[in-house]
């Protein structure tokens, strides 16, 4: 009889070089969400951003699938709550995705299998996406009586036409991987299997970059879909002057002139 104590770990982290492998481990129940993954995610999250080893992340799912999205067992006796006690709970999924947002380090969803309902809005938290060919998609909600959470039609709004978007959340049918990518929502496409590889060698390349830099980065790729022209430019201007008195700078331009590549890695601090 199994115990608490031997339950396997929500999450799983290793790392290869520079990039911090994150591993969605519910492989029982195709990785559905649950208060520990959550929790789990967000503790490392928060650690990754203040680790000058760590230079990107990589998300994913154990058993060849991402992510099925949240508990429908748990999400059934939420209806015996009050309203107050649900929307608590439901917070912890919309924490989750700030702090995807918030992360300064780059994020890339690797994705093998289902990403459906709140699967589907963790992997579009992320900063980019890289997805096998047999990969499936789903705003999957309505399919039990529910709406979308987790920024799904916020994060597809910024992809797709009014028509498109009602249509994947009121049928809840499932799209390939294949298609999201023509429909702008994939950076990377692979063979199936082949997420976490290229993922992670994306990672890698991101890794050695200059940290803060790509953080300012991170911001102004966010708010561009927000914001009004005056306002970008404005925080692209306060941006760059702060960039210009950045070490990060000092090295870069200094590589360029020099003819060398820039290492940003020996100008970190601890």
């Amino acid at each position: 009889m199994s115990t608490a104590s031997n339950a396997l770990p929500a999450l799983l982290a290793r790392r290869e070089g520079g990039v911090l492998v994150l591993t969605n481990n519910n492989e029982a129940a195709r990785n559905a969400l649950s208060p520990d993954f959550y929790l789990g995610l967000t503790e490392a999250l928060k650690a990754a951003a203040t680790d000058t080893t760590v230079g990107a992340i990589v998300l994913t799912g154990a058993g060849g699938h991402f992510c099925s999205g949240g508990d429908l067992r748990r999400i059934a006796t939420r209806r015996e709550q009050p309203v107050e006690k649900r929307r608590e709970l439901l917070e912890g999924l919309h924490d989750l995705v700030r702090a995807l947002r918030d992360c300064p380090k780059p994020v890339i969803a690797a994705v093998d299998g289902a990403a459906a309902g709140a699967g589907l809005s963790l992997a579009m938290a992320c900063d980019m996406m890289v997805v096998a060919r047999n990969a499936v998609f789903s705003v999957a909600y309505v399919k039990v009586g529910l709406s979308p959470d987790g920024g799904a039609t916020a994060f597809l709004a910024e992809h797709l036409s009014r028509q498109l978007l009602t249509e994947m959340c009121l049928t809840g049918d499932r799209v390939s991987g294949e298609r999201m990518q023509q429909l702008g929502v994939v950076n990377r496409l692979t063979e199936p299997g082949g997420a976490l590889q290229e993922a992670v060698a994306l990672g890698t390349q991101l890794a050695s970059g200059p940290l803060m830099a790509m953080g300012s980065i991170k911001q102004l790729c966010r708010a561009a879909y927000s914001q009004t022209l005056e306002a970008q430019l404005d925080m692209e201007a306060e941006l760059m002057v702060r960039a210009q008195g950045m070490d990060e700078a000092l090295e870069g331009i200094t590589a360029f002139l020099e003819k060398r590549p820039a290492d940003y890695v020996k100008i970190r601090k601890p």
